[in-house]
């Protein structure tokens, strides 16, 4: 393996391990985290968790618990909160509250210990009538039109990658030739 080929792999190398080893180096254990609290307008609780430092997502599981109480003095709690099917980072009560107004205040023990209140207003939701259905003809229409948007980028795309193979084989040549000049 000539030199070159060999200063370039060193680079590769090192620039790839900087890339893996940088966001897991950033959020050790113990970096203090940050919740956001919020209704999700029904009467679940959204909670998201990212590392004050950097606002990256938690990848850690999260260990926390919700408690809740209403201006006529009904609690509701403690309930864990369970990581949510919609991010990695997302976390929701266990239960629902039951209807009306609720100071919330959600503590993490893990991986770090934090806290954080906000209020909530829980309530049901109202699903509205349902729309009737588009005819086909607009259907076809919008369809015709979203392929034809897709299709518009479709040179440029390939202008990309010819222009890719292009560098690749002219690096391979220089290569060649610099090998064969030295060899």
């Amino acid at each position: 393996m000539n030199k070159v080929l060999r200063y370039a792999a060193a680079i590769l190398l090192a620039g790839l391990g900087l890339l893996l080893g940088a966001p897991a180096a950033s959020a050790a254990p113990g970096s203090p985290i940050a919740l956001e609290v919020a209704g999700d307008g029904g009467r679940n609780v959204n909670v998201l968790f990212t590392w004050k430092k950097d606002g990256r997502p938690v990848t850690d599981i999260v260990a926390a618990t919700l408690f809740a109480k209403a201006p006529d003095g009904r609690t509701f709690g403690p309930i864990p909160l369970k990581s949510a099917p919609e991010g990695q980072n997302l976390y929701n009560a266990a239960e629902p509250l039951p209807a009306g107004e609720w100071k919330v205040t959600v503590t993490a023990t893990k991986p770090t210990e934090a806290r954080k209140s906000a209020t909530v207003k829980a309530q049901d939701i109202v699903l509205p009538a349902a729309a009737a259905p588009a005819s086909s003809t607009v259907r076809a229409a919008a369809l015709a039109e979203r392929a034809q948007e897709g299709s518009s980028d479709l040179p440029l795309k390939i202008g990309i990658i010819a222009v890719a193979v292009v560098a690749a084989i002219a690096i391979m040549f220089v290569l060649v030739r610099r090998r064969n000049v030295s060899g």
